[in-house]
């Protein structure tokens, strides 16, 4: 169905077993996962998919060795299994990341890690050789433990360097390092298209699953859910037999539009910059650095393509839509940079794209932000503690990562309150384009040379389309040799029948939903006034837009380009 035909569908039948609030990725998670399990769901977010929380992430797919001083040992071992069935299920989207820890102490911190542990310590301190070797060695424990379950092992266990290997390999590499230690983690290209992958394979599993983007919840009583189109203003009733709250750092808020009072959430905001500094790319090469910067907070140094993505920050926030980067953050990634790399100059002027986001953490005593937990969990509201006839359940917490265990969790839940069996396990089940996505760099050639001839896209054309978009790259060479085709003058690598497909097949509504999402054009800082031009005329003609319209949608994208990512153009 389209979204039209969603809207229609729903205002002649408005019940729902399930209905979702709120498209990142936990919300989207658990949608696939009901989907697949024969449910008819609903899910609902008031912007595009994956715009808020999710759409602020370091790009890692991370086991989180750093949960182990916390004493996290069912997180880790959860988050290590997740990697790597990510890095198995979308290989087109998730890859193994060598990551490199610098270090400048032997011993330092040896005794913080088991005060820590026991809650004895809430101090940051720099972790030296002897600790991080320890970590690394329970770390690979935890890999093998999963490599030995698939008869595979992802990842390669760690190594330790000399400062004497560490300075050979790594030009412009602090020289006062006395150790470098390399572990593989996972890197998400594109987490963004990942979440709109998920959300297609949902629909395309089960007819009776649908997600609307820009369709807001304006409240709730009784049996009965009131949804708003943002697009038109136009509402509709829902009657779901019971409601799941993915509204990540929105929660407290989405619950009280429901009449209740909720402290869920304690998010903390973490930004990030883009830089484009080719000495500085060239030096980390495809390896990430991912260290304890001085005042304790972890801190990372990762190649995104052509670009380097720097961060993060772990702030303390009261109002999820009022998080932006800001130049006390963007000083502070800057300087970052210098202790591992202290003879590379880095400025504002290098910086290509911002953003900010806010972790839907749990509210926490914790002295530290670093010290509130990354795990996950679900708050039920029902009975005499509300005024509704279906239960809420709130998703707390979680991250990218461990995402779909999460979503396992939740709708074994909404199973057995439904009294329905699961029908399907989605543990090995490949995402999108990574469904029979080519394992070697022959696979790959074999099948552009195929396509090729069969569909008459050029092998570089295609070659750039699985990049994009791994296997479904067949659909898509197939839709674009089905009419006339046009590379677009602002935009060499994408043509007018590549956008066209996205826009039809992929929920576009707005330009950022394709600059920002479905694209990394925004990301990278590849976006210019006349591209967006460009674009603005191709989505006019596939989406009906008027001149007027158009004219708002270019000056919306030019506003949200300059208000939340700092591009002025």
């Amino acid at each position: 169905m389209n979204r039209n035909e969603i809207l229609s569908h729903l205002k002649e039948n408005p019940k729902v077993s399930v209905l979702i609030v709120g498209g990142g990725i936990n919300g989207i998670g658990t949608f696939r996962e009901l989907a697949f399990n024969g449910v008819d769901v609903l899910l609902v977010e008031r912007g595009d998919f994956c715009s808020g929380a999710s759409a602020a992430s370091s790009h890692m797919a991370h086991g989180g060795i750093r949960y182990l001083e916390n004493g996290e040992f069912r997180l880790v071992r959860e988050a290590v299994q997740e990697r790597n069935r990510m890095i198995q299920n979308a290989p087109h989207l998730v890859k193994p990341l060598p990551t490199v820890i610098p270090i400048f102490k032997p011993f330092s911190g040896l005794l913080n890690a088991p005060l820590k542990f026991f809650r004895l310590l809430d101090k940051p301190a720099e972790r030296g050789s002897l600790v991080i070797k320890l970590g690394l060695m329970m770390y690979d424990a935890y890999t093998g433990a999963q490599a030995a379950q698939s008869a595979q092992r992802l990842v390669p266990k760690h190594q330790f360097l000399s400062r004497r290997k560490s300075l050979e390999k790594w030009k412009f590499l602090n020289p006062e390092v006395i150790n470098t230690a390399v572990y593989y983690d996972g890197a998400i290209l594109q987490p963004e298209r990942l979440g709109i992958e998920l959300v297609l394979d949902a629909e395309a599993e089960n007819p009776n699953a649908r997600a609307l983007n820009y369709v807001s919840m304006a409240g709730g009583s009784e049996d009965t859910i009131l949804i708003r189109d943002e697009l038109t203003d136009e509402t509709y009733d829902v009657k779901p037999q019971l409601v799941i709250n993915a509204a990540g750092p929105w929660i407290d808020f989405a619950n009280r539009k429901l009449g209740l009072s909720t402290g869920f959430i304690g998010g903390t905001k973490g930004s990030h910059v883009v830089v484009r500094h080719e000495q500085l790319r060239k030096t980390i090469g495809d390896h990430e650095f991912f260290f304890e910067n001085k005042d304790g907070r972890i801190v990372l140094i990762f190649p995104l393509y052509d670009r380097v993505l720097i961060g993060t920050s772990d702030i303390p926030v009261e109002n999820p839509d009022e998080a932006r980067c800001t130049d006390e953050e963007v000083q502070y990634f800057l300087d970052l940079v210098k202790r591992v790399f202290p003879a590379l100059e880095l400025t504002p002027s290098n910086i290509v794209f911002q953003f900010s986001g806010v972790r839907p953490l749990p509210r926490s005593n914790a002295k530290t932000a670093g010290q509130i937990s990354r795990d996950h969990s679900i708050e039920v509201l029902s009975g005499d503690w509300t005024n509704l006839r279906f239960p809420v359940y709130s998703l707390v917490g979680g991250k990218w990562t461990s995402f779909r265990a999460f979503a396992e969790q939740v709708t074994d839940k909404v199973l057995a309150y439904l009294g329905r069996p699961r029908q399907k396990d989605t543990r090995s089940l490949p995402i999108g384009g990574g469904r029979g996505y080519p394992r070697t760099e022959q696979d790959l050639k074999q099948q552009i040379e195929s396509l090729s001839a069969w569909t008459g896209v050029t092998r570089e054309r295609l070659r750039l389309l699985f990049e994009r978009y791994g296997s479904r790259a067949e659909t898509i060479s197939t839709f674009i040799n089905g009419g006339t085709d046009q590379i677009l003058r602002s935009l060499p690598d994408y043509s007018r029948r590549e956008l066209m497909f996205l826009i039809q097949h992929e929920k576009i509504m707005h330009l950022d939903d394709f600059l920002l999402r479905r694209s990394m054009l925004g990301m990278l800082g590849r976006v210019t006034r006349e591209m967006i031009d460009e674009l603005a005329g191709i989505f006019s003609n596939a989406l009906g837009w008027k001149p007027e319209q158009r004219a708002t949608e270019v000056a919306r994208t030019l506003s949200i380009l300059a208000d939340r990512h700092g591009l002025q153009l």
